[in-house]
């Protein structure tokens, strides 16, 4: 006969035997899986946000360019990112994550994502996220550096060729040199610090437009013989306004999302600085570039106050991080009077850049980079520099052979004719205004 007390006791020692042994193991494996799920979250949210840059690129520069070219500016801005896309698939993904550590060149392979280890029969989430979702955030960066060509020789590129330079930059160009840093090469060893792509995103993209325009020439018009410079009005100023609005916020996707993590009580309080170092810097952007056009110019210039904007988010976004609130502010309010320095500076070498994106993101790209170390006692301004100097003259050397080869081949110009009836009509055939432009 059972003995009914002392059977209940031992069911109870028992019981709590196994849920003492299972516990921890069950609660390290909830722990886990919650720190995957927010992990893949925050790549995929602020992804969204990255991708909706594509839209601040398309209405900033729709504004900035004359109502005879807007419709191209639309076409070119859905297609690169479209072309983007589909290249880091095919090539730039595994080219950029396929390197050896401290290497110099990835795989020439497809992208292929594999979460079969969260099927098994113990799931494994080791990985910390989905790889499709690491894939997605990885795939938006990548158009924001064509996105930048896009604007600077905008009314007078042909489509097509600027969309063969779109595959090349996408490819292989951005990809091979962010393989130096975020794939872990040889860069990556050496120390340099870039944390969401001052110049991995942004010099690159830089450095791309500034050889195509010097190749392209100026605007006709833009540049008299005797050295003087007029001006050539875009169609929209509130547009141009809305598409530096969109960016400001697509940033914060941009820095946020580069933390990597949101599984733990400190990377969302990362992310919540990263959040607002991104916004002072761009606020105090906008403040220096209107007080320094009012002392230059006698007046607020607006254009410059929206390059200020995206001067002061492309100098913080090297280091969103460690800075403090008042660092930030200095690292915007730099960038944003660099800009009113280098429109200038660019006019004086009769450099045409339409929308003043070679200001805003190579300039500043190469300030938010080195001014790391201010704030980042890991990083140091030698190997700073070193970064740099490499990744400009490989990006320079490599779109200069892209370029030529477009220009002596099918051309990247169109006839004088065209540009003057406005790309819309000689490239589409259609216009962004028909009842404004006839």
């Amino acid at each position: 006969m059972i003995n009914l007390p002392k059977f209940l006791t031992c069911l109870s020692v028992t019981t709590l035997g196994l849920v003492l042994f299972a516990g921890p193991v069950q609660a390290e494996t909830t722990a886990a899986e919650s720190a995957y799920v927010f992990n893949t979250l925050l790549f995929l949210m602020c992804g969204f946000l990255v991708m909706f840059m594509a839209a601040g690129f398309a209405m900033l520069e729709s504004g900035m360019v004359r109502a005879k070219n807007v419709g191209t500016i639309c076409v070119k801005n859905i297609s690169l990112y479209s072309v983007a896309g589909i290249m880091f698939y095919l090539v730039g993904y595994n080219l950029l994550y396929g390197i050896d550590e401290g290497g110099y060149l990835g795989s020439l392979s497809i992208w292929g994502g594999d979460d079969s280890a969260l099927t098994a029969d113990t799931p494994d989430f080791s990985g910390g996220y989905s790889t499709g979702s690491d894939w997605y955030f990885q795939m938006v960066f990548v158009a924001t550096a064509a996105s930048i060509v896009s604007g600077t020789v905008a009314e007078r590129i042909k489509l097509w060729p600027f969309l063969g330079f779109v595959i090349l930059l996408t490819a292989f160009i951005y990809p091979i040199q962010a393989s130096w840093v975020w794939g872990g090469g040889w860069l990556s060893a050496a120390g340099f610090s870039d944390f969401a792509g001052s110049t991995l995103v942004h010099s690159v993209g830089g450095w791309a437009a500034l050889v195509g325009a010097i190749l392209l020439g100026a605007r006709a018009g833009k540049y008299g013989a005797d050295g003087s410079v007029t001006p050539i009005p875009g169609s929209s100023m509130p547009l141009a306004t809305l598409g530096t609005f969109i960016l400001w916020l697509g940033w914060f996707g941009f820095n946020g999302g580069s933390q990597l993590a949101l599984g733990s009580a400190i990377d969302a309080a990362a992310v919540a600085d990263i959040f607002i170092n991104t916004n002072m810097a761009a606020a105090a952007g906008v403040v220096a570039a209107m007080i320094a056009t009012q002392l230059l110019y006698g007046k607020v210039d607006l254009t410059m106050a929206l390059n200020g904007a995206i001067g002061g988010l492309v100098s913080i976004t090297a280091e969103p991080l460690a800075p403090s609130i008042g660092q930030a502010l200095f690292i915007g309010a730099v960038g944003g009077i660099l800009v009113v320095l280098a429109v200038p500076l660019l006019d004086k070498l009769k450099i045409d850049d339409v929308v003043g994106a070679i200001p805003a993101h190579l300039v500043c790209g190469i300030w938010g980079t080195m001014i790391v170390p201010l704030s980042n006692s890991g990083a140091a301004f030698g190997t700073q520099f070193l970064g740099v100097v490499s990744i400009g003259v490989f990006a320079v050397i490599a779109s200069a052979i892209g370029w030529m080869l477009l220009k002596f081949t099918v051309g990247i110009r169109v006839s004088e004719e065209e540009e003057l009836n406005g790309l819309d009509k000689s490239e589409l055939g259609i216009e962004a205004y028909p009842e404004f432009t006839r």
